[in-house]
């Protein structure tokens, strides 16, 4: 009998919960098809005319997809880069026996914590003297600098778990180390590569106080920095509804990949905390 009314009582809450979180994403659905006239005028969840004109909109303004390009050009770089030079830490502190492993692993925890914002000032000011200020390079450099401790933590995770004797018997063979890390090891280690490219790259996608800071136009602006600056068809009406159309176009690919790939990331993210 107490075993069911607990059963029911999370079965409640998990509704709660759900409910609670999925509720804002329906709503701004919902507006993305509402016409713009509608909006504060018509009370109601469901739009009384349904739209796709938002969505044109969207589309046919310069600001979102020149936005949209250097999100995906600008967090697939550092995704790249970044999660290479995390595969080679990771094995790195994995593999190998030196002192300092431990506080390396505490250091990089320590900036996965780092607040950003606290970052924000010296870098624009340094960004400015350097000439970084307003391009790609200017937001892939940061945005490894936070992804790297993340992705460290997860493949290092998914590195321990390797047998080293397969390692050892490719060298026996005749691999050098390099051959045997590149063929053997890299292979076997993919699930937790993927895993960390997948984080990283929602790391970038997401970001919006770098973005904002950093930039000045459209030439590097991201997705979520360029919605502040978006108007509309009209910059003599409200952009909420074309606002939230942008923001479905956006979100639409991370929760496709979170659902296609959900069991991987919480492996990921699971054998980091375990065994970090």
């Amino acid at each position: 009998m107490e075993s069911t009314r607990s059963k029911w009582l999370w079965i409640l809450a998990s509704l709660l919960i759900l409910v609670w979180t999925v509720f804002p994403i329906l709503w701004i659905v919902m507006l993305s098809f509402k016409q713009p006239g509608e909006v504060g005028n018509q009370k109601g969840f469901f739009p009384k005319d349904w739209t796709w004109e938002n969505y044109r909109t969207v589309f046919k303004t310069d600001l979102f997809t020149s936005a949209l390009v250097n999100s995906i050009g600008i967090s697939v770089i550092a995704t790249f880069v970044g999660v290479v030079f995390a595969t080679l830490v990771a094995y790195a502190i994995a593999r190998l026996e030196f002192p300092g492993k431990k506080l390396i692993l505490s250091f990089a925890l320590a900036i996965a914590m780092f607040p950003v914002v606290s970052l924000v000032g010296p870098l624009f000011n340094l960004w400015r003297d350097i000439g970084l200020y307003d391009t790609w390079p200017g937001l892939i450099i940061p945005y490894i600098s936070f992804a790297l401790p993340l992705a460290i933590w997860t493949l290092s995770a998914f590195f321990r778990e390797i047998p080293w004797e397969m390692e050892q018997a490719a060298q026996v063979d005749g691999a050098t180390t390099w051959q045997a890390f590149r063929k053997v090891i890299v292979p076997l280690a993919a699930p937790g590569v993927f895993t960390a490219a997948i984080l990283t790259f929602f790391f970038c996608w997401n970001d919006f106080v770098f973005g904002i800071s950093l930039t000045s136009s459209d030439q590097a602006r991201p997705v979520p920095a360029a919605l502040a600056f978006f108007t509309g068809a009209s910059q003599f009406e409200q952009p909420t509804t074309a606002i939230c159309a942008a923001a479905v176009v956006v979100t639409v690919p991370v929760v496709v990949i979170v659902l296609a790939f959900q069991r991987r990331i919480v492996a990921g993210l699971t054998s980091g905390a375990v065994k970090g």
